[in-house]
């Protein structure tokens, strides 16, 4: 029995360890960017966290590919390109403008001022018809006559 709970303790002490990177940098600025590099990037494998927080062996690749090309003094700009190139415009968390996804920043600005045309019509044809219904209730001379007839009977 003792031996029974000794195995089943040592089973659920069992934990999966994730593998830690570190990397070791020239200089503090280089750090900065990694780690800022990193955050920014989302991880292809993963659909939403970016690179620094997942744990996935492709975001491992990545976080080492960003590190080796940091370390050859390449741009910021020349990373993301690289990695934009590489897995197309999912790795980025904030979209560049483009012809491709355009209607993506341009379609919610394109639905109020179509939303605004159809309201600004609606107003005008209903204070369209509200003219035209107060131009009805007249009555002519004839209507008028019969009218205080019919209510006359009424009041009999």
């Amino acid at each position: 029995m003792l031996k029974l709970l000794m195995i089943m303790a040592v089973l659920s002490f069992n934990s999966v360890h994730a593998a830690i990177d570190t990397y070791e940098f020239k200089d503090a600025d280089k750090q900065a960017r990694f780690h800022e590099l990193t955050a920014d990037l989302r991880c292809p494998k993963c659909q939403n966290q970016n690179l620094a927080d997942s744990n996935s062996e492709i975001a491992q690749d990545l976080r080492q590919k960003v590190y080796e090309m940091l370390d050859a003094d390449q741009s910021d700009s020349d990373i993301v390109d690289f990695m934009v190139a590489r897995y197309g415009e999912f790795v980025l968390y904030e979209p560049r403008f483009s012809l491709q996804n355009s209607i993506l920043w341009l379609g919610p600005f394109a639905l109020l001022i179509v939303g605004l045309f159809v309201v600004l019509f609606l107003v005008r044809s209903r204070s369209k018809n509200s003219k035209i219904d107060s131009a009805e209730v007249e009555l002519d001379t004839q209507q008028q006559k019969r009218l205080k007839q019919v209510l006359n009977k009424g009041k009999k």
